[in-house]
């Protein structure tokens, strides 16, 4: 019966972040919503990975979304601007005559690879750490060459549900972002923990070559 609460207890969770998700995307009229309502859901879903099981769903998703609105629509459109670049360069491998694009296609599979993987740390780092936007795109970049092992779960994750909302499509409303921000988040804290770990040990050898100077 507790077993049967708590999975109640999630699915009304999940099913009430996503709501919100959906309803201030549309209250920014998606263009200036979308964004900060995806760095709210991803703030809330970085407390459950946390253990903060208990926080106030709409409370941390308001703070975050007020807070975060300008900067986080500024890192959204620079994220999808760098996607339109290597849209225009698939455009241009596809249509070229030059036999430089055989040569390319590599690269280009790889950078777009890489840069399909790095995207899925830029709003659980955004919202993990307070940095500058540049800084959180790069960083996003390192983690993600850094943790293999937690990327391949985000991606394994996310094709999973990706796969569950195309069949079950009606489940999308409550079962969307909300969903995909924990699947993607969990693995994510999982990668700033390890990094935190190394950070540490990598300042107690510097403070210890110090004292022995």
């Amino acid at each position: 019966m507790r077993a049967i609460n708590t999975a109640l207890e999630w699915i009304t969770r999940l099913a009430f972040l996503n709501i919100l998700w959906i309803f201030f995307s549309a209250i920014g009229l998606i263009v200036a919503g979308l964004f900060p309502a995806t760095a709210a859901t991803f703030a809330v879903a970085r407390k459950w990975a946390m253990g903060q099981t208990d926080v106030a769903v709409f409370k941390t998703f308001w703070a975050s979304y007020k807070k975060e609105f300008m900067k986080s629509n500024i890192l959204g459109y620079l994220s999808l601007l760098g996607g339109y670049i290597l849209y225009l360069d698939f455009v241009y491998l596809t249509v070229s005559p030059s036999n430089m694009t055989v040569i390319l296609t590599i690269p280009f599979l790889i950078i777009g690879f890489i840069y399909v993987l790095t995207l899925f740390y830029v709003f659980p780092t955004f919202v993990h750490y307070d940095q500058k936007i540049l800084q959180v795109m790069k960083n996003s970049f390192f983690v993600t060459i850094m943790n293999p092992l937690p990327t391949l779960t985000m991606l394994v994750g996310t094709f999973g549900i990706s796969f569950i909302l195309w069949k079950f499509q009606g489940l999308a409303i409550f079962f969307s972002m909300s969903v995909f921000a924990i699947v993607i988040m969990i693995p994510a804290q999982r990668a700033f923990e390890k990094i935190n770990k190394k950070q540490a040990i990598y300042s107690r050898r510097q403070s210890l070559e110090r004292l022995s100077k």
